[in-house]
């Protein structure tokens, strides 16, 4: 019972799915086709019938409207102008491919584009990685049916692959894209490989009903040759052009980027995307491919739209080098093309004049790194000789080369390569090379479009240019239209080099950019009259009630200015402002306190190109010292040289005591002289004076 049950709901599922298909088909359908599964593609939404609009619809879009049809995969695409701009459906295919019903994805609009969809009437490939891969089935008699490989060989395959507008059969394998499903087609094939349909082929009833599993046609068509640049110096290098609906058409994208275009390098088997420009023509009828759906790495073909275009597309390949799984074009592990295969380089014939050609080559800047495995390991073949370029040459092929007999390499030492990104953009017209117009180079120098930027997106363009942080940026109106450069800024920002980042357009808008670094940094010097003690982190030290001096000062850009002294500490914060004096200004502390210590900066600001900008200098440290305390050494200091004073006082009373001695002495041998002097015949005065003389003489003779 629970087993019936189980079966009623699957039933009952599946009949609701049918009659949920049988009403999505009803509302699309394709008119003035072949059948009805080709033609101008039309919908009905509240109970109106208008053609869809096709404006740069591709063939994932189209596989869409096949499925909704019951038709096979789809063929191709394409939109045509309409002169009247009539009402139509707007249909959003991402929405119906989400599980959405068609009517919930639909809106009402005017355009005069009118799409054109084909499908395959009768066949189809399931679960493939592409449109052009998948599990083969066959439609007849309204139901689709599964091949069985015993029925179906290399001609059938040729004709189905045809018939879905892919190159030849690369492989017909079973099991491939999931297992057989039921019902499974009761003929054998037996196609002469030229049939335009499957369904044109002879075949003969071989009476099956059922296939061993893993037995279901797996088939996978390559991807038609339907891509080409023309009018270059080699196969690499021209206009692109792209074969679509058996037509070779001049490509148009003005909106792609170097790195959009790197997946046509690699599909020409070139070596990395160099250069793109785009070249003005007259408005002719182009093919375009969508680089979002390139890099969702589906197949050209199903990327492809067409309509009326200028301008178109040149793009230049290297011939014979790539940089593979690097952050950039100018990164990656090094590869290198001859006779149409693809070598690695081992490290010990490659070196720093060899980087230098092949940076060069791909349009990059000088080698910064040159190391292997950065970029994983080596992969045979191996480059068997060895490279020997004077750092001059153009192209790496064109460096002499001596056969080194190589066939492996060590792991790990495979070439990695990160070339440095080239010096492709600039300010000018400003005060300094950090403020102007900005221009970029890329073949040639080109102002920027400013559309779509916003301050946040277009601070990087300050870092770029080593000019700090952005100040402000502003668009600015062009009195004619002229060819800039257009920088994608989401794509600089996801990290892409910013020569990848960048597309070509006319516009009337550039950008005018100042960055922080606008002025130069100010200077800032501290003196004190107890000297100078100022380095980097230590600052200046400096006594209580002691005066010092901050000098601020700027290298001389713009007249006038002001100079702003501001003050941080723990707990307080102030500032000082002066105006600059010769680019300069100078704050007096008198008396040093404590309040004074903390850190110190100059700030400068001036008003010019309308707007004011500031530039500040580093910290200065300022640290206050309280009066000395007496200390041993000054107690030891005094006490020396009270001793010495003592010393010396005693000295000179010692001094002054023999002195007076000595004078006593000259007095009294004075005094002796003089009697002598008079002879014998002196008065009886003169005797009585000798007399006494004599007697003190002879007292002081005792005495001593």
């Amino acid at each position: 019972m629970d087993h019936l049950l189980v079966l009623l709901l699957l039933w009952s599922s599946g009949v609701q799915a049918e009659e949920k298909h049988n009403s999505e088909s009803d509302d699309v359908r394709l008119v003035g086709g072949a059948s009805h599964c080709a033609g101008t593609l039309e919908l009905k939404h509240l109970g109106e019938w208008r053609i869809v609009d096709g404006y740069a619809w591709t063939l994932k879009h189209a596989d869409v409207v096949c499925q909704l049809l019951d038709c096979g995969s789809a063929v191709s695409v394409e939109w045509r102008f309409e002169t009247t701009n009539t009402p139509v459906w707007e249909m959003k295919t991402e929405c119906i491919q989400s599980g959405s019903a068609v009517r919930d994805c639909v809106t009402s609009d005017s355009s005069s584009f009118i799409a054109n969809v084909t499908c395959a009437d009768s066949v189809r490939l399931l679960n493939g990685s592409s449109l052009c891969s998948g599990r083969l089935e066959v439609k007849s008699d309204q139901s689709w049916s599964s091949v069985c490989e015993a029925d179906f060989d290399q001609q059938d395959a040729e004709v189905v692959c045809r018939e879905l507008g892919c190159g030849p059969p690369s492989v017909l394998q079973g099991a491939l894209y999931g297992e057989v499903e039921v019902p499974v087609w009761s003929k054998e094939f037996q196609c002469g490989g030229h049939e335009s349909a499957l369904l044109d082929c002879r075949s003969s009833g071989s009476a099956r009903n059922s296939c061993s599993p893993g037995k279901a046609v797996g088939l996978s068509c390559s991807e038609p040759d339907d891509v080409r640049l023309v009018g270059g110096a080699s196969r690499c290098a021209g206009t692109l052009e792209l074969k679509h609906l058996g037509e070779w058409r001049p490509m148009f994208e003005f909106r792609w980027t170097l790195k959009e275009a790197a997946p046509i390098c690699e599909h020409l088997d070139c070596g990395s995307a160099v250069s793109l420009q785009h070249t003005e023509s007259s408005l002719k009828f182009s093919w375009s491919i969508k680089p979002d759906c390139v890099q969702s790495r589906s197949t050209l073909r199903e990327c492809t739209t067409s309509g009326y275009y200028n301008p178109i597309l040149n793009l230049t390949c290297a011939d014979s080098v790539r940089l593979l799984n690097g952050s950039s074009l100018c990164s990656g592990r090094l590869e290198v093309k001859s006779n149409q295969s693809w070598s690695s380089v081992c490290e010990a014939d490659f070196d720093q004049q060899d980087a230098e050609v092949v940076c060069r080559e791909l349009g990059c800047g000088p080698p910064s790194v040159l190391q292997g495995a950065l970029y994983g390991e080596v992969e045979a073949p191996v480059w068997s000789k060895e490279l020997q370029c004077g750092g001059h040459e153009s192209a790496l092929l064109d460096c002499r080369s001596s056969g080194s007999a190589r066939n492996s390499c060590s792991p790990g030492k495979a070439v990695g390569l990160t070339c440095s990104e080239p010096h492709d953009l600039r300010l000018v017209g400003g005060a300094s090379r950090c403020a102007g117009s900005l221009e970029l180079k890329l073949g040639d120098w080109r102002p920027v479009e400013a559309s779509e930027w916003i301050l946040g997106k277009a601070a990087v363009i300050c870092e770029h240019l080593h000019c700090g942080s952005l100040d402000y940026v502003e668009a600015r109106n062009e009195s004619l239209l002229r060819s800039v450069w257009r920088v994608k800024p989401d794509c600089v920002q996801s990290g892409c080099a910013l020569r990848e980042c960048v597309t070509s357009e006319y516009s009337l808008m550039i950008m005018n950019f100042t960055c922080s670094d606008l002025l130069v940094q100010p200077n800032i010097h501290a003196s004190s009259m107890d000297g100078v003690f100022e380095a980097q982190q230590q600052g200046l030290q400096v006594s209580s009630r002691s005066n010092f001096t901050i000098s601020c000062s700027i290298q001389p850009q713009y007249p006038g200015g002001s100079f702003q002294l501001t003050f941080t500490s723990s707990n307080t914060a102030y500032s000082y402002t002066q105006p600059a004096v010769n680019h300069s200004a100078h704050f007096l502390f008198p008396a040093a306190v404590p309040a004074h210590q903390g850190n110190y900066s100059c700030v400068y600001h001036i008003y010019v190109f309308s707007h004011n900008f500031s530039s500040e200098s580093r910290q200065l440290s300022v640290a206050v010292s309280p009066p000395a305390a007496p200390t041993v050494h000054t107690i030891t200091g005094v006490i020396l040289l009270l001793i010495l004073l003592i010393v010396i006082t005693a000295l000179y009373f010692c001094w002054k005591a023999s002195r007076e001695q000595t004078l006593s002495r000259k007095d009294t041998d004075v005094v002796y002289y003089n009697y002598s002097d008079h002879g014998e015949g002196g008065s009886a005065e003169d005797e009585s004076r000798q007399g006494g003389e004599e007697d003190l003489k002879e007292a002081h003779l005792k005495s001593n």
